[in-house]
């Protein structure tokens, strides 16, 4: 299995602090992470290309690591 990387291309691992790099609104929600959040204790998903996290008031929240980095 290939490493999971940041935007910057650090590798990601479970309970990393990551820092989003661009607006994201969050599907079926009002809320919108805002650039420069910083979400804590990520979780490593099967896919490469996404992580697990609980932001703000949102729980199970899966974000694309191309708008993520290592905080």
């Amino acid at each position: 299995m290939t490493d999971t990387k940041d935007s910057n291309g650090n590798i990601l691992a479970d309970g990393d602090s990551v820092m989003v790099i661009k607006d994201l609104k969050v599907k079926g929600t009002s809320v919108t992470l805002k650039r420069g959040t910083v979400v804590k204790n990520i979780r490593l998903t099967g896919d490469t290309d996404l992580v697990e996290c609980n932001a703000e008031k949102v729980k199970g929240l899966v974000l694309r690591t191309e708008f993520l980095k290592k905080a």
